[in-house]
């Protein structure tokens, strides 16, 4: 998408204030970096110097630190004034590379501790900004979205408490359960697909693919993602397929209940290239089974979809099924803590989301409507038809 193809003939909400938590600093500098691009370029037909005070300059993060004392307590300060601001904080609360000193012994920040911070943040600002956006790409606590027995309801009990410290609007990506919004009613809350991202990504790296009902199909690893692989099989114009976990409810294994068996329901994937998409790979046993059970019925080359890559249990499973042909590629975003490591594998695909968030700023800063940025339905059949083209030149 361009730029000018946006309609932003409105006036800006407030001083737009960019504040990346340490979790996100990486991200929010490339965010920083397009927003200053776009800005400096801009030419509007009508020029209000106290609308538009503050609309050009070289950087839009507000200074922030959140120092901690030796107990491992912490506050957090914001050195200038946000007074009037339209301010967005982006945090990334699986970023566990962070540290910090707790009574001489280092501690990994966990997603406790990032929640606390942004907390911290907001509590800095101390109402003075015009609206706040906390954009949290993996939604804190989004995989407790439900009660099936006596649990705490973590997720909506998080939300609830940013609205009630006084932000405006939440922005997630892929959440685990997008219903997890009912908690907050009467306040926005987005859920991003990044699904053009993937294609683009793949489109980029991989140029012999034919994508047509004949030579690919899109997976679905269970149930709870259907509905990410519906869309993108429609969009593609592709037949899909599913796999249903059989578990074995007598017994609870690392909190949750052990996979007995992956059951397939869908058309035959002989020789056709694999799509398998979900919202995140935890450990990447699932990832790895049900490409397995894929391979067993001769599908093509598998590539493994999942917009959180969190690889909680390290890269050698992947590597292994690389190796031994399983998967093809590994396909994930930046919007959390990506190692040095993972970066490294010439297996693994980048999907870089800094510019999708800065449009999704920028836009919202003039307060327009964002719909044709969370559909891209369209940007995805001009990709696919220029990638196809390519391919014939």
């Amino acid at each position: 998408m361009s730029v000018d193809e946006r309609n932003l003939e409105t006036l800006p909400t407030g001083a737009l204030g960019l504040i990346p938590l340490n979790s996100c600093k990486e991200l929010g500098e490339k965010v920083d970096a397009y927003l200053v691009k776009w800005r400096d370029a801009r030419q509007h037909h009508f020029k209000d110097p106290m609308a538009f005070q503050g609309y050009k300059r070289d950087t839009y993060v507000v200074k922030t630190q959140v120092p901690r004392f030796g107990s491992g307590e912490a506050k957090a300060l914001i050195y200038e004034s946000v007074r009037g601001y339209d301010l967005f904080l982006m945090v990334d609360v699986t970023n566990y590379s962070l540290t910090y000193s707790l009574c001489g012994h280092t501690n990994h920040m966990s997603p406790d501790d990032h929640f606390s911070d942004l907390k911290r943040i907001i509590a800095a600002v101390g109402g003075k900004a015009r609206r706040i956006t906390v954009i949290i790409p993996f939604l804190y606590e989004s995989r407790q979205h439900k009660r099936t027995t006596r649990e705490s309801l973590d997720c909506a009990l998080a939300l609830q408490e940013l609205i009630n410290m006084g932000v405006d609007n939440i922005i997630t990506f892929d959440a685990h359960d997008p219903r997890v919004q009912n908690a907050i009613p009467l306040k926005g809350f987005e859920t991003v697909q990044p699904a053009y991202q993937f294609i683009k990504g793949i489109c980029h790296y991989v140029k012999d693919l034919k994508i047509d009902n004949e030579h690919m199909m899109i997976i679905s690893p269970d149930e709870g993602a259907t509905g990410r692989a519906i869309y993108l099989a429609n969009v593609l114009g592709l037949d899909m397929g599913m796999f249903y976990k059989r578990r074995d409810y007598s017994q609870i294994i690392d909190g949750r209940n052990p996979i007995v068996a992956h059951e397939f329901l869908g058309s035959s994937v002989e020789g056709k290239d694999v799509l398998i998409i979900d919202d995140m790979i935890s450990s990447g046993e699932s990832m790895i089974d049900v490409a397995t059970e894929l391979k067993k019925r001769k599908a093509n080359r598998i590539f493994v979809v999942a917009t959180f890559g969190l690889f909680t249990n390290g890269l050698e499973k992947f590597d292994n099924a690389v190796a031994d042909g399983t998967i093809y590629k590994v396909v994930t975003t930046n919007l959390t803590y990506q190692t040095p490591e993972l970066l490294g594998k010439p297996y693994y695909i980048n999907c870089d989301m800094s510019k999708y968030i800065a449009y999704i700023i920028d836009t919202l800063n003039h307060d327009t409507s964002i719909s044709n940025l969370l559909d891209p339905h369209d940007r995805i059949q001009k990709l696919i038809a220029a990638y196809k083209q390519e391919q014939n030149s």
